[in-house]
């Protein structure tokens, strides 16, 4: 990796503009930016921070449909909502754009020209759902039906939300129409596609040379993709709704730039529109074209093998054949794992979720910054629970970050006149017990290789030490004997407060800032930063000089949350498991579920249940629920898909003795043959158990 780029551009991942953003998104993917993005500032880098809405896509027209409104009413209203909530919570974005945009459309279409013109897209003429009842074709997400891995009748196109298999539409069993109820009925339809594969070499490259500095979450998903080879994409979709296809001709009537193709241009387009917007529309290149910039891509684990393979071929696609205006790949993908909320995930389908905005409503915005970056998921899956933020607001920034800056304060007011009553030397300032270079060097590596949990932990030990030292000096005490010695231990103490403003910007910057108008500076600390008054570098000495006078008053930086605060929360969390039981539960009685509907005895002898052994068994590729296992039914054997790799690793199942539905019809699943079904019963715990027998000589046999 070249650390020497001259300057930095940071992407967050373009949240839905079709509902609220929740704890989730702010922890996965831009409060890291953020704390970044604000740490780099402060080392005086040339860095800028580019986000938006994906206002594209099914997600918003089903939206629309459901609420009778347009598309652009709904990305209106959730595009200005969580700006409001990024904005609120101190989300410092250079720009936040919209791909609805005059110019996003335009970078879009000009991408597909210049792929297009480079003969490198495939036209396919295939099958599709069509609603004739609506008149339109069915993208994946407009068709629902039962799972055909899970049973669940819920399924949707794209995405079992039951089991989280990922599906098509043609899988799904009694399929039908979201907009009329009806079956859909297959008739051809044309779309373009993107050639993965003929850029695999290149990719595969491209990751290798990132293999020492990149998460191995981003490593080992994207490496998956490549081992299973890259295949044509679709970058087209029959859908009134998005960037029409660039193409003249009856062809690309109806037809608009598929969401995957055309969000993450966005980055691009919204970089552009900064530029205009800073009155030099050319700047945007020295981001994007100029080597010397280094790109980072803030994603969650669910985005990665679009940022990794899929957007870099696109850029390797407009790069082939040019000696200029070429563009800069990503140097880092630092994807988050998830953040749970309570012990489960967040689902914005399910309406399981903290939303932003409404806890903006009642605590402030430092507090959960804090409460999040402590709980980063950045190796494995973390979890939001009230208990915890209401213990670290209470024990860390109300007990030992805010009391020790308000004594600090308040002392020198009333005892030191309100100013700093000595200078301090390098001696003093080592006296203090701590390894200012060692401490600060740890800092340093903890945020530029995005350990912010890391970082977050080490401003606090900084705090933890410079209450300790003003509890343990007792100014307030020695003051009557050795007056000279207090004013050291408060000149001291003032020091640290502006160290501990600098350390913890990144993290709460709004508690910073507070922090620096308390000790008695008019320019905001953020303002500071930005003309270079105020450098990281500063914090490892003491910056107060004698005579330097604090502000008027000193302010309780953080209120203790009592029980009573999250009371409402905790009611709300209750509410919303029963509803999360009842929809998992089918509203079906907790204790059992009930009889399916009656069956004749001629029907019942009509399955044949079978004895057969796992001779082996493998995940299959892209599907994180299924597994692939070969059977034995004595005479023969079968390959048969089941649905239960969240509760069984492949090498468990080989050599049990399985019951499995011997004369079930052969089903193609993610492109596997299917020849059977195992049995399984769900456990209380969630977890699926196989149907195990033993005995002799029962391999084959009927189950009677």
């Amino acid at each position: 990796m070249n650390q020497n780029f001259k300057r930095t551009l940071v992407t967050t991942a373009l949240p839905y503009a079709n509902g609220p953003v929740h704890l989730g998104h702010l922890a996965g993917v831009y409060l890291p930016a953020d704390i970044y993005v604000r740490y780099r500032r402060l080392c005086g880098d040339d860095i800028i921070h580019i986000g938006g809405s994906d206002e594209h896509g099914v997600p918003i027209t089903i939206t629309a449909d459901r609420e009778g409104v347009t598309p652009q009413d709904v990305v209106d209203r959730y595009h200005g909502m969580n700006l409001d909530a990024f904005t609120r919570c101190g989300i410092s974005f250079d720009y936040y754009g919209r791909t609805s945009s005059r110019l996003h459309h335009a970078t879009a279409r000009e991408f597909f020209r210049e792929i297009n013109g480079k003969n490198i897209f495939v036209k396919k003429t295939e099958k599709q759902f069509f609603d004739p009842s609506a008149g339109r074709f069915l993208s994946d997400r407009y068709v629902t039906g039962t799972c055909p891995i899970c049973s669940s009748p819920d399924a949707n196109g794209d995405q079992c939300e039951q089991c989280g298999t990922h599906l098509s539409p043609m899988e799904l069993i009694d399929p039908k129409s979201k907009l009329s109820n009806q079956v859909p009925e297959l008739r051809e339809t044309l779309h373009w596609y993107f050639p993965l594969g003929i850029f695999q070499e290149q990719l595969e490259g491209y990751v290798n040379s990132h293999q020492d500095d990149w998460r191995s979450n981003v490593l080992n998903y994207t490496r998956t993709w490549l081992k299973q080879g890259l295949t044509d994409r679709a970058i087209t979709r029959d859908l009134s709704w998005g960037v029409p296809v660039p193409v003249d001709g009856p062809e690309a009537l109806g037809k608009v730039l598929y969401v995957w193709f055309d969000a993450v241009l966005g980055y691009i387009s919204f970089t552009r529109q900064w530029a205009e917007d800073r009155g030099n529309p050319e700047e945007w290149r020295r981001y994007w074209q100029d080597p010397d910039c280094r790109i980072i891509n803030f994603i969650g684990k669910d985005n990665v093998v679009f940022h990794t393979l899929m957007f870099p071929a696109l850029l390797m696609a407009w790069n082939q054949g040019r000696d200029e205006e070429v563009y800069n790949l990503a140097d880092n993908v630092p994807a988050s794992e998830f953040m749970n909320f309570e012990g489960r995930k967040f689902s914005k389908s399910r309406n399981y979720a903290v939303y932003l905005g409404e806890f903006l409503d009642s605590f402030p915005a430092d507090t959960l910054r804090y409460c999040i970056a402590m709980n980063y998921p950045e190796n494995k899956d973390s979890d939001f629970s009230w208990t915890d933020f209401q213990n670290r607001t209470n024990g860390e920034l109300a007990d030992t970050l805010g009391n020790f800056i308000k004594r600090s304060i308040d002392f020198s007011n009333v005892r030191f006149e309100g100013v700093v009553p000595c200078d301090c030397s390098m001696d003093d300032w080592q006296g203090l017990g701590i390894d200012w270079q060692d401490s600060f060097a740890c800092l340093d590596e903890a945020y530029r290789n995005f350990h912010f949990r890391e970082a977050a932990s080490l401003s606090m030990q900084i705090a933890r030490r410079a209450n300790r030292f003003l509890t343990e000096s007792e100014p307030w005490k020695v003051i009557k004997q050795d007056p000279e010695k207090a004013a050291k231990t408060m000149a001291l103490s003032l020091n640290l407060c502006y160290t501990l403003a600098v350390a913890f910007y990144p993290v709460i910057p709004s508690t910073a800032s507070r922090i620096y108008a308390m000790l008695g500076f008019d320019e905001s600390l953020d303002d500071s930063v930005g003309s270079g008054a105020v450098r990281w570098d500063m914090a490892k000495t003491p910056q107060l000089k004698k005579g330097h006078r604090l502000g008027e008053k000193s302010d309780i930086l953080f209120s203790k949350i009592t029980d009573s605060d999250i009371a409402p929360e905790l009611e709300k969390i209750e509410a919303l498991l029963a509803g999360l039981k009842e929809h998992e539960a089918g509203q079906q009685l907790p204790d059992t579920p009930p009889v399916k509907p009656e069956i004749s005895f001629d029907d019942f002898l009509k399955v044949d249940l079978r004895v057969a052994r796992v001779e082996s068994c493998e995940k299959v590729k892209k599907a994180d629920k299924l597994l692939k296992l070969t059977v034995s039914l004595g005479s023969h054997t079968r390959q048969v898909l089941a649905g239960i790799a969240k509760s069984y690793a492949p090498e468990e199942l080989i050599g049990k003795h399985v019951v499995m539905v011997a004369n079930l019809a052969e089903r193609k699943i993610r492109g596997e043959l299917s020849q059977g079904m195992i049995l399984a019963v769900e456990g209380s715990d969630g977890m699926l158990h196989v149907t195990e027998t033993s005995g002799d000589g029962i391999i084959g046999m009927p189950v009677q």
